[in-house]
């Protein structure tokens, strides 16, 4: 079983606490979001589950933990999105320099290969502009080329729900100049660049097709093999393995416009301020009129050794 924490929202920026309570107590409630009558109780030890993906915009306050799931036995690596953007686009996130420098803390704690570098979703505007993206994302690959092996990129997806006038639809020319520059960019640094659910072939440039829950990065940042399938609940393209998320949606405090999970600006601080880190589900509780579901979920691990080139 992979544990997805989460693509809902930002737990290691603001729910680290309560995620280790939930691995300490072995298990955790997650409420189905398409029916909230129905709640999942999902066991979280190590013997179950093969790898944690934390999805996160800053860790610093997982930093301090990442003893306690190695002691506890766990394997986990970090989708860590580190954009040049600011408060305009991401309204509550550190400065970005001070980001960026625990983006390089947390890849000499734990390996390169567990921190894949997001640049995205990537946003035109006025002020973000084709050139700007060009400089920035050069920029970072110079600081950063030596605390990852991985880049996945995206272009901004325009949600219906989404109404913003900094973020402006991408069209095809657009996205094949930036992804020339990018592919380019990212050889420069010795780094493999990867594009997420684009429909956009952009393999002319050096830039694959990428997964982000992927059993390639997993298997390696793990050291065993694992059986999984391809996750059929997620949208058209993407190339991810299952997955179980233990986030919720409308909870995540980092204000992004772009952001898809919030969908409500008063269910999100409602939800804030009714988090418990004792709780047994992220930001909610039992009514008392759920159906609990307890799921039997186990290891996929292969007992066959695997070589890992270094």
């Amino acid at each position: 079983m992979i544990i997805s924490a989460s693509r809902r929202t930002d737990i290691p920026c603001y729910y680290s606490d309560w995620f280790i309570n939930r691995l300490k107590e072995g298990y955790v409630l997650t409420r189905n979001p398409l029916n909230h009558a129905q709640v999942s109780k999902i066991p979280l030890s190590s013997d179950a589950v093969d790898c944690i993906v934390f999805w996160t915009k800053d860790p610093e306050n997982m930093l301090a933990k990442l003893k306690i799931l190695e002691e506890m036995k766990y394997k986990f690596y970090f989708q860590f999105t580190l954009t040049p953007y600011g408060t305009d686009i991401e309204k509550n996130l550190r400065r970005k320099t001070d980001i960026e420098d625990t983006f390089i803390f947390l890849s000499k704690a734990i390996g390169k290969e567990r921190v894949i570098w997001r640049y995205d979703p990537i946003i035109l505007n006025d002020s973000l502009t084709i050139d700007y993206h060009k400089e920035q994302f050069k920029r970072l690959c110079e600081k950063l080329y030596n605390y990852t092996e991985n880049v996945t990129i995206s272009f901004v997806d325009m949600y219906r729900k989404l109404q913003s006038k900094v973020i402006r639809p991408i069209n095809g020319v657009q996205m094949v100049e930036l992804g020339k520059n990018i592919g380019q960019a990212a050889k420069n640094y010795g780094l493999t660049v990867k594009a997420c659910c684009e429909k956009m072939d952009l393999s002319a440039s050096g830039i694959e097709k990428g997964s982000c829950i992927d059993k390639t990065v997993i298997e390696k940042a793990c050291k065993y093999r694992i059986d999984v399938k391809d996750d059929k609940n997620q949208r058209d393209g993407c190339g991810c393995v299952e997955s179980i998320d233990v986030g919720a949606y409308n909870t995540c405090p980092n204000g992004c416009v772009y952001c898809y999970a919030n969908y409500s600006k008063k269910s999100v601080e409602a939800n804030i301020k009714r988090h418990n880190i004792n709780a047994d589900m992220l930001n909610d509780e039992l009514k008392g009129t759920e159906r609990v579901f307890e799921r039997k979920m186990r290891s996929n691990r292969q007992t066959q050794p695997r070589l890992f080139l270094l």
